[in-house]
């Protein structure tokens, strides 16, 4: 067992957080550093002052039946001394070193050793309890909350041979005492070293997972962008011919590739990127109100921070000749961030109505403010989806679903449904928590959301 074993706490949780404190631009919170080892040092040190009072009260009372009674009384104002010098040390996994161990086992062994001088042989010999009593054990259950259950082991044999020394002879109750104190200790360090373990796979899931979800937020930027831009130009290459064409293929080339290392690439945690500017900005109707279109100057986002911002505003831009807006006549509010992220959600259904839909096909979008959450509906009158359709392109890298919606609303603890029926168009429902959301869904004044342009 390696010094990193056993005197480093696992730290528990927060990555996710962190990462995503770090993107919008705050500070990210505290880690937490849990550990199942801390309630344990910390009985521990309890336990040590409660026995050592114990043994005080068990001296006092056979004060006068020692042989020599004084030598009783210094052993213990020497351990009472040691005890409030050191009673920190068993605070914590940093605290207890093994110096401090091996010198604790040290007061105890000698301790009981002592008894041989300062008591009489016919109280040894009836039984009668060592100097440090029941306090020995806390110097073994150091060891194994520090060391695990081979110095537990190690050091409850110690004080076993110590015992049999002082009692002089196999005694029944001598060997039920060592043998209850071997065992507690031995398992004792085994759950510690069981539970270190947990907690290292643990800290290892929860970094795979602030992982995967840094690197699906890459990949619904890269969607929101770089292939939405490397399929436009495969498209308009091909439909302006020419040198055109070769420029539309090698962006075609492109944009599959680019889809394969999405879809299957791997992002290591010492990888992952902090403060990452997010692009969940909403692509709204442009000329002609067609969905998809690219944002004209002037295109409404939502500004940085927590603070509350009306999705009405957001999602307005959207409505033209080819998209019609529903609203309800009141603000519909949302922290900023999970705004913008529902609102690029949107502006991904919407671009699935142009490409899937067809050029012709209309979309409404409606929302509704209910008490626990907000819903945005976007519904087209296209041909609709086959079934099993979604999960295909999801193997095929094209993720628009599975990451720019999907995932956004995962992120943001919603979810999204499709309804379709062949030829009869697409609904797509999209549901956000106000509680859940980044910032708690707190109410407040709307008119977070600003312009650009």
């Amino acid at each position: 067992m390696t010094d990193t074993d056993t005197d480093t706490a696992t730290d528990i949780a927060t990555v996710s957080e962190a990462v995503a404190a770090r993107r919008h631009g705050k500070r990210p919170p505290k880690v937490l550093r849990m550990s199942v080892e801390l309630p344990l040092w910390r009985a521990l040190t309890g336990y040590r002052i409660l026995t050592l009072v114990y043994t005080l009260c068990l001296v006092a009372l056979s004060y006068r039946h020692y042989d020599h009674p004084l030598g009783a009384a210094a052993y213990m104002g020497v351990l009472t001394v040691w005890m409030a010098l050191t009673w920190r040390c068993t605070t914590s996994a940093e605290r207890c070193t093994r110096q401090f161990l091996v010198a604790d086992l040290g007061f105890a062994i000698g301790g009981i050793l002592l008894t041989l001088v300062v008591d009489s042989h016919a109280r040894i010999m009836d039984g009668g309890p060592t100097l440090p009593s029941i306090w020995t054990a806390g110097a073994v259950l150091g060891f194994a909350i520090k060391g695990g259950w081979r110095w537990a082991a190690v050091a409850s044999t110690i004080v076993a041979v110590a015992n049999l020394v002082e009692r002089q002879e196999l005694a029944r109750d001598t060997i039920h005492n060592v043998v209850l104190v071997w065992v507690a200790s031995v398992g004792l360090g085994y759950v510690v070293e069981v539970a270190r373990s947990s907690e290292r796979t643990l800290a290892r899931a929860l970094q795979i997972e602030a992982a995967t979800r840094e690197r699906e937020r890459l990949a619904r930027d890269i969607h929101d962008s770089v292939l939405q831009v490397l399929a436009m130009v495969q498209r308009r290459g091909a439909e302006i011919g020419g040198e055109a064409t070769e420029l539309g293929r090698m962006a075609g080339e492109q944009e599959v590739a680019l889809r394969t290392l999405v879809a299957g690439g791997l992002v290591s945690p010492s990888g992952i990127r902090f403060g990452a500017a997010a692009s969940a900005v909403p692509h709204p109707a442009g000329e002609g109100g067609r969905a998809g279109t690219p944002a004209p100057a002037g295109t409404a986002v939502a500004s940085a921070g927590d603070g509350p911002c009306d999705v009405r505003a957001l999602l307005a831009p959207y409505a033209g000749a080819g998209v019609t807006f529903s609203e309800p006549g009141a603000p519909v509010t949302l922290p900023a961030a999970a705004a913008a992220e529902l609102a690029a959600a949107v502006s991904a259904a919407l671009d699935n109505v142009r490409v899937h839909a067809g050029a012709e096909a209309h979309a409404w979008i409606l929302v509704e403010d209910e008490p626990h959450a907000v819903i945005v509906t976007v519904r087209d009158d296209g041909p609709g989806i086959p079934e099993g359709r979604l999960a295909d392109a999801e193997r095929e890298g094209r993720l628009g679903v599975a990451l720019s919606i999907r995932g956004r609303l995962r992120d943001l603890g919603g979810s999204a449904e499709w309804v379709s029926v062949p030829g009869q168009g697409t609904e797509v429902e999209l549901t956000v928590p106000k509680g859940g959301a980044p910032g708690g869904g707190k109410r407040g004044k709307a008119g977070v959301c600003t312009s650009r342009g």
